[in-house]
């Protein structure tokens, strides 16, 4: 039989010896559990290889991983968040949240592509993971956790963490503790803002849909826009415009003249906006809190400009991005929920009708764009930090998506796709290029000509 290294041996021990820690922790106290919020609700219930519903922020330091004291500032990290310290159950009504007395998952250096499936049994029963490539740190999370702002949260103090254990001359005076202005709060904001409502808010007629040959099976193709934000602002002031309804109109303006070559359609080009809801709702909950509205166009004559795309997305995103009609449509989904009927349902009837209304809502939208804002680190860690990058799995009859973060002065486009075509996003940097933005373009090289 062949023996075991030294090394190996070691290693073994201290991962035996953090386990037994956390076991006895976890045995000396009561194992909480919580409940989904609304949105997480359906998650479970279309998640799967083909749909993972997994997003990814990444950071980009300046110096490369080192995987070991990463793994140390995971395992120093996961226990101050109970947000992450979850496992998904199945009960008769409804999924749950149990605590997760388990080691934290192992750190390992990413050798597939991103968002894919997280299957929980491989992951020590939580639903996030963590991987780095040279100089950056991926968190990957399945969205029934939390949304964006809340895998920010957690990215940001986990590279605090291993900043300080790389570089210990920044413990300063507070040590290990999170810093203030990390969030733990765990309310559900839906349930706590929602107004009893039976006016359906979302949209189902169908959308166009982008199709064409796929990248092969497993494949997920990337492609990064960097831009300087001045610039973009110059140019979105020249139209009268936000950055984000900027971008949005360009996308809509890609797929107009690269799939439909600028001619009618009987279908709109209609793009999911998901809405932060915290600044509307006064909340500070790392629970998932957003709301989905749609810029649509729809063109029914011959040839339209830029300028008419851009004012028709415009129109449609500020009558909807408004406090009123967000809790509209969030309110909406919460009184289904809070039926006699839908509680007394055992969840595999849930699950049928849930699938149902998702199918519908999914195929409402050509494609979903979200923006994250401008991502900010305190101060003494701005050093080390370069970028940050965020990117969308696929969902139904969607097949490219984009997602928008900025850090200092430069904001990133990061599409995310499956299509082996990539005229879209030519198109979309090209028009953005034209309009005098300057632009550096990345991609993981999925579909290179």
């Amino acid at each position: 039989m062949k023996k075991k290294s030294m090394d190996t041996v070691h290693v073994d021990k201290k991962e035996e010896k953090r386990a037994k820690n956390l076991q006895l922790i976890s045995s000396t106290r009561e194992i909480r559990w919580d409940k989904l919020d609304n949105t997480a609700h359906l998650f479970p219930v279309i998640a799967g290889e083909s749909m993972s519903n997994v997003y990814r922020i990444s950071v980009t330091l300046t110096e490369l991983i080192r995987p070991e004291l990463l793994q140390q500032a995971l395992d120093i990290v996961l226990p101050k968040f109970d947000g992450f310290n979850l496992r998904l159950r199945q009960g008769v009504f409804w999924y749950y949240f149990e605590e997760n007395g388990k080691p934290a998952p192992k750190v390992r250096e990413e050798t597939t592509f991103p968002c894919r499936y997280i299957y929980p049994n491989r992951n020590n029963s939580y639903l996030f993971r963590v991987t780095y490539f040279k100089y950056r740190i991926n968190l990957e999370v399945f969205h029934v956790l939390t949304d964006g702002m809340g895998g920010i949260n957690f990215l940001k103090e986990l590279t605090y963490q291993y900043l300080r254990l790389v570089h210990p001359a920044l413990k300063g005076a507070k040590g290990d503790a999170l810093t203030s202005s990390t969030s733990l709060n765990r309310e559900d904001s839906f349930l706590k803002n929602y107004r009893k409502s039976s006016e359906k808010g979302y949209q189902t007629k169908k959308a166009f849909l982008v199709k064409g040959e796929r990248l092969s099976p497993g494949e997920f193709g990337i492609m990064h826009g960097y831009m300087q934000i001045p610039e973009l602002k110059t140019v979105c002031h020249k139209y009268g415009a936000s950055i984000n309804e900027y971008l949005v109109a360009v996308f809509i303006w890609s797929v107009y003249r690269e799939c439909m070559h600028g001619t009618p359609s009987q279908k709109p080009i209609r793009v999911a906006v998901p809405v932060n809801l915290r600044p509307y709702f006064n909340s500070i909950t790392t629970k998932n809190f957003f709301a989905m509205v749609s810029a649509e166009f729809h063109p029914v004559k011959e040839e339209y400009t830029f300028e008419e795309v851009l004012r028709t997305v415009k129109e449609s995103l500020e009558q909807q991005i408004n406090k009123e009609n967000l809790e509209k449509l969030f309110s909406y989904n919460v009184s289904n929920e809070k039926t006699l009927i839908a509680r007394a349902a055992p969840l595999f009837v849930k699950n049928i009708a849930m699938r149902v209304v998702y199918t519908q809502s999914a195929l409402a939208n050509t494609s979903t764009i979200t923006n994250i804002g401008n991502i900010t680190v305190d101060e003494a860690y701005i050093p080390y930090v370069e970028m940050f990058h965020s990117c969308l799995a696929m969902s139904k009859g969607q097949h490219i998506k984009g997602n928008i973060c900025s850090y200092k002065s430069t904001l990133v486009f990061s599409f995310s796709y499956d299509l082996a075509d990539a005229s879209i996003q030519r198109g979309f940097f090209r028009k953005i290029a034209a309009d005098g933005v300057h632009i550096e373009i990345e991609s993981n090289g999925v579909n290179y000509e």
